[in-house]
């Protein structure tokens, strides 16, 4: 049997406790908020203050830094990195190893192709990723 939770000693000193997420085992930090029909993977981590919304999905190996905001029915995909602060709109979907900088907003429904990075602060709508 696992342990249902980890601590994790910053580089402050300072001690988080992550919870076992109960649907797909991620980490989940003890201030967070993540929907209970998300799903997070096993080897997800989700940092204090996030809020994830309903629906969404968490794949393997991805970061969710502090105060970043996932939307409802949001698709991460595997080793997708999402920035402290940054935004991620509802129905929006980020590929495998996309990197969301730090304070950056993602529209609804976009589609975030694989190996994307999102610079800090930038504003992302479906139409700024047109050709």
């Amino acid at each position: 049997m696992r342990k249902r939770y980890e601590d994790l000693e910053t580089d402050d000193g300072t001690v988080v406790r992550y919870r076992r997420h109960d649907n797909g085992g991620g980490l989940v930090a003890m201030t967070a908020s993540v929907d209970p029909t998300t799903y997070v993977a096993e080897t997800a981590w989700v940092d204090p203050g996030v809020q994830i919304g309903g629906g969404a999905r968490v794949g393997a190996h991805v970061w969710v830094e502090p105060g970043a905001v996932i939307g409802p029915r949001v698709q991460l995909g595997t080793h997708v990195h999402v920035g402290r602060d940054a935004v991620i709109g509802a129905d929006a979907r980020l590929a495998t190893r996309v990197t969301v900088g730090a304070g950056a907003q993602v529209a609804d429904a976009t589609v975030l192709p694989a190996e994307l990075t999102v610079a800090p602060e930038a504003r992302v709508t479906t139409h700024s990723l047109a050709a």
